[in-house]
């Protein structure tokens, strides 16, 4: 029964449909930051609707909807596909426009064809096979597509955070990952350190209090810290790491400057709270005696984004590594240096976490000329399709989500 049924699924994968949605989707634009994925939002919305799906959508912020779509049942346990609606800004170094979609070469290209239009596009039509199919009942297959995950995560935390009427097994997020099975990530957070002191004029700089200065002695202490987790690193995810992203203060060369901000990216292991860390480096920087005499430093958290690490033993892990062989061939296992929403589903939710999904994220993804393979959109969507099918076939324990 199963195998007949998952032949008629698959027989109902339309190729040139995903590359239709992929490429209206990359059309649509939805740059963060920006603000813009309300066009994103609604070419999915329209498309999904004329599929007959159940659609919400629910504004997160004026403009910015997130874009929840369903089928099939709520009584039982399903599968949750998560994606976001936004990306980054397409820059300059294209060789054709970033926001007209282009196949060339077995190749779809524009901003977001890998990361992450070309994922969304082959859920929906995966969820769209499954209806044709009749494979649904009483599990909802759920595709939830965010907008912000690019920037500070608006969608995402907007989505743990709302009633919860239907129920999950298992969380797959369509991020691309070269049709490798991602079982766990670092999360990220961006901190925004301020420095003030006094300003006076360079001529006499000890009448002032040099925050520039101040300022280089927590870059040191940073670096410092840095090296204190590479030797207490995670066995499977590696360190946490520490990088200081921009650094801006002063307002002029004769003057003494009264002001600087540093911010860093500091990447967090699973469990890891960035507030917890903030206070951490505050109190690490009042130890080294770089505050006080007209200095003060505060430490605030303007992004967070947790890790996961989801056993290989999890069923969900399981599922889609054999639905991926099935569909394209075994691809197996790994871990990420990237972060994505799946974090807030796994700590938040409890919803056993992997990432999947088309593209290569190091090579293609934030770039100039980003593309994705047409062939592995297609695989995808067989292999997304097939993950729910047995998800909902024989549905895992259930975790409220």
């Amino acid at each position: 029964m199963t195998d007949a049924l998952e032949r008629r699924i698959l027989e109902r994968i339309d190729d040139d449909a995903i590359v239709s949605l992929a490429s209206a989707l990359i059309d649509a634009g939805g740059e963060n930051p920006g603000s813009t994925e309300g066009s994103v939002a609604a070419v999915l919305d329209e498309h999904c609707r004329a599929l007959g799906f159940d659609v919400e959508c629910d504004d997160v912020a004026p403009g910015r909807p997130n874009v929840v779509v369903s089928v099939g049942g709520s009584d039982e346990p399903g599968v949750l596909f998560v994606g976001h609606s936004d990306v980054v800004p397409a820059g300059s170094g294209w060789t054709s426009d970033p926001f007209r979609a282009k196949v060339r070469d077995g190749r779809l290209f524009g901003r977001g064809a890998c990361d992450m239009k070309g994922g969304l596009a082959a859920v929906v039509m995966a969820m769209a096979a499954l209806k044709e199919a009749g494979a649904l009942g009483a599990s909802p297959v759920t595709l939830a597509c965010l907008v912000d995950e690019e920037d500070t995560g608006l969608g995402i935390r907007a989505y743990v955070r709302a009633p919860r009427r239907r129920t999950y097994a298992s969380c797959i997020v369509a991020e691309p990952t070269d049709l490798v099975t991602i079982v766990g990530c670092r999360g990220a957070a961006n901190l925004e350190i301020t420095v003030t002191g006094r300003s006076a004029h360079a001529g006499r700089p000890s009448n002032g209090r040099n925050a520039i200065s101040a300022a280089s002695r927590i870059v040191g202490l940073l670096d410092t810290m840095a090296e204190e987790l590479t030797a207490s690193a995670h066995p499977t995810l590696g360190p946490g790491t520490w990088n200081v992203g921009t650094i801006a203060g002063g307002t002029g060369t004769s003057m003494v400057a009264d002001r600087c901000v540093i911010t860093a990216d500091r990447r967090l292991l699973p469990g890891e709270d960035a507030h917890d860390i903030a206070a951490h480096l505050a109190n690490r920087v009042r130890a080294a005696g770089i505050t006080g005499d007209g200095i003060d430093v505060s430490v605030d958290v303007s992004m967070e984004m947790p890790g996961f690490l989801t056993s290989n033993d999890a069923a969900v892990v399981g599922t889609v590594v054999g639905a991926v062989t099935d569909a394209a061939g075994f691809r197996g296992t790994d871990v990420w240096t990237a972060s994505c929403d799946g974090g807030f589903v796994a700590r938040d939710l409890g919803t056993p976490t992997v990432v999947f999904g088309p593209g290569e994220i190091e090579t293609q993804a934030h770039q100039p000329d980003e593309s994705v393979s047409v062939r592995q959109l297609c695989d995808s969507a067989r292999a997304y399709a097939l993950m729910a099918s047995r998800t909902i076939v024989r549905p895992a324990v259930m975790t409220k989500t």
